[in-house]
């Protein structure tokens, strides 16, 4: 496991509900990811994503399970893997009182980088994200897009040996996406491990050396593209593609019974004496 930045077996997490009854979020979830990979890890909504991450990250703890981060047991030395990673949650909980600049240089303190150091990351990073204009405006103030980037950088600031990235790309705009996406493609040439989670499959599917994709709490599927249309049979097939094939087999055809119930859309406008 030590040869892993992402090495876990057997997660599970079971949450209590109402009436003594309990639902699994995730059932039973392992997963191997090596040094410098660009990993997605793909799922609909509901499927379980949020919360591996969660559990990855020591965000949530897990039911059962076990987890290693670059080296470290994430149940003996909780403190150790956060030095090592960086996180962009899909829920953004942000100090919206400081300004972009204060953020970045509060988070470089907080991972002990020397102030000049920090100061020239701090730099670097708000000129990749386009926030360097924003001077001393407060992140209270700023639009999603730009709350995403300021996390963002934030997470990268330490240069983090693993970057946990939940839907990161959510409402940046195209200039300062591919910005970042050659950005994370240097990190990954130089060992950075990335566990992305993502719904638009065309990035996925260009920025990923493996995927994963989880259903109903569970690991359906895992490889590189060519693995994955090697399994299905359609050597053509597209990563959206695939990914709807997939999951629509473990929701049991859904997907396919919800374009049946909404023939009527198809199907030509009611008059106005029809509907009377």
């Amino acid at each position: 496991m030590d040869t892993y930045s992402i090495w876990a077996e057997g997660l599970t997490k079971t949450f209590a509900m109402s009436g003594g009854r309990s639902t699994i979020a995730v059932d039973d979830v392992s997963l191997h990811v090596a040094p410098g990979e660009f990993y997605g890890f793909l799922g609909p909504n509901g499927a379980g994503k949020s919360t591996t991450i969660k559990m990855l990250t020591g965000l949530l703890r897990p039911t059962s399970g076990r987890v290693v981060i670059a080296g470290h047991d994430l149940a003996v030395d909780p403190l150790e893997i956060k030095r090592h990673i960086g996180v962009l949650p899909e829920d953004l909980n942000l100090y919206e009182r400081l300004s972009a600049p204060e953020l970045l240089l509060f988070a470089a303190q907080m991972y002990g980088i020397p102030r000049t150091e920090a100061q020239r990351r701090t730099d670097d990073l708000l000129n990749l994200m386009e926030l360097t204009e924003t001077g001393s405006k407060m992140i209270v103030d700023f639009s999603m897009g730009m709350k995403k980037k300021a996390a963002l950088a934030a997470a990268m600031i330490h240069s983090p040996r693993v970057l946990f990235l939940d839907e990161p790309f959510n409402g940046i705009d195209a200039l300062s996406g591919r910005a970042i996406r050659d950005i994370l493609r240097t990190m990954t040439s130089r060992g950075t491990t990335v566990f992305f989670s993502s719904h638009v499959m065309e990035v996925v599917e260009k920025l990923c050396t493996r995927v994963a994709v989880i259903a109903n709490g569970s690991i359906v599927a895992e490889g590189t593209l060519a693995d994955l249309r090697k399994q299905s049979g359609d050597d053509d097939a597209s990563l959206e593609d695939l990914f709807i094939r997939l999951v629509g087999r473990e929701h049991g055809g859904e997907a396919d019974k919800q374009s049946d119930d909404l023939r009527w859309l198809n199907s030509e406008a009611e008059t106005a004496d029809d509907r009377k």
